[in-house]
């Protein structure tokens, strides 16, 4: 049964999804089934399963847009044919991600979040990156992303 979404609910949800694309590096450092690891992370955060998802990965250009888990997989792990831009984002290995939120809207079985998440690699170097998530409930209680939009911040062309 689909349960009415709060703030402490989403900043868990976000949570999950950074220490997911850490598994899926740390998966790839250990030479371990990464590609498995991304699967089950798409399976568990993502609403494909239940209806469309519009995603928009920050380093696509050719391919923007991800609206099947298989075009998501390449974006994460790299890959696909389909995708050959894709290097594999979630396996560069990042070690922490964490969510700065501008504000959550929530409404009954759907929410979206604004803000800038920051991925921290091995060296202890931060790469800022601005995000918009779409929340909601499934049939079950568990929470998908149904809106994955995310960019670098602008910088001025010179």
């Amino acid at each position: 049964m689909a349960i009415k979404l709060t703030y402490d609910l989403i900043t868990q949800a976000q949570k999950s999804w950074g220490d997911g694309i850490v598994k899926i590096g740390e998966a790839f450092v250990k030479d371990k089934n990464f590609k498995k690891e991304a699967e089950d992370f798409i399976k568990k955060h993502y609403g494909y399963n239940e209806g469309k998802v519009l995603f928009k990965p920050t380093l696509a250009a050719d391919e923007q847009f991800r609206g099947t888990p298989e075009k998501a997989l390449s974006y994460f792990v790299g890959g696909n044919p389909a995708c050959p831009e894709d290097h594999g984002f979630a396996i560069h290995p990042w070690v922490e991600v964490r969510f700065k939120n501008a504000g959550i809207v929530l409404n009954k079985t759907h929410a979206l979040a604004m803000g800038n998440y920051f991925f921290t690699d091995k060296k202890g170097g931060e790469k800022k990156v601005e995000y918009s998530f779409g929340y909601f409930s499934d049939k079950k209680g568990n929470i998908k992303i149904n809106l994955h939009h995310s960019s670098l911040p602008y910088s001025i062309l010179k």
